[in-house]
């Protein structure tokens, strides 16, 4: 099995972003109060460690034990039993003293790992003509955007995010814009 360059320094930035992820996440273990936040963490840890172990086997072995990644599952829904909309994001005052984390910064430090790893494995996987190494990063994109969900449910249920509900006038608007196209396959 060979790499091309693009897939070895798409490989080198995303393990880069593992080692920071993964050393963020021991931290953010050790300093989370929230029982449930907590939890999360512990969960997704060890799938972020087979995520790095199996970057750091391509670039070694140029392959993998299978090429697979445990894909968690997303539960529940943000709208019907989280997210109080009535309810606004409490303020956020930027800490420039920081000696430990709050749960809410360590869940949007997270959140935000998660959002620019997912687009990290989105672009790898389009440059990817390694066939094992593609799927190996849609499923890692997959488990990012997963993950991502589930810390953004613990946010928006603790109000430490804003989600703003888009109006029916406001969809409608935007709705208006566009017109379908009439089938194409049915010629």
């Amino acid at each position: 099995m060979k790499l091309t360059i693009c897939e070895l320094t798409n490989l080198n930035e995303l393990i880069t972003s593992c080692v920071n992820t993964i050393t963020c996440m021991s931290l953010f273990k050790n300093q989370v109060k929230d029982p449930e936040l907590k939890s999360m963490l512990e969960t997704h840890f060890p799938v972020h460690i087979e995520d790095y172990n199996k970057k750091v086997e391509f670039v070694k072995n140029l392959e993998t034990s299978d090429g697979k990644l445990r894909v968690p599952e997303i539960n529940a829904s943000i709208f019907s039993d989280h997210y109080d909309e009535t309810k606004t994001a409490e303020p956020i005052t930027v800490n420039t003293n920081v000696q430990t984390l709050s749960d809410r910064e360590i869940a949007l430090s997270y959140f935000l790992t998660l959002k620019r790893a997912g687009k990290e494995y989105a672009i790898s996987s389009m440059d990817a003509t390694n066939l094992t190494l593609r799927q190996f990063l849609k499923d890692a994109y997959t488990m990012s955007c997963n993950h991502s969900y589930e810390v953004y449910q613990w946010m928006a249920k603790n109000n430490y995010y804003p989600i703003v509900v888009a109006t029916g006038e406001q969809i409608g608007t935007i709705g208006e814009i566009y017109n379908t196209i009439p089938n194409v396959f049915s010629k």
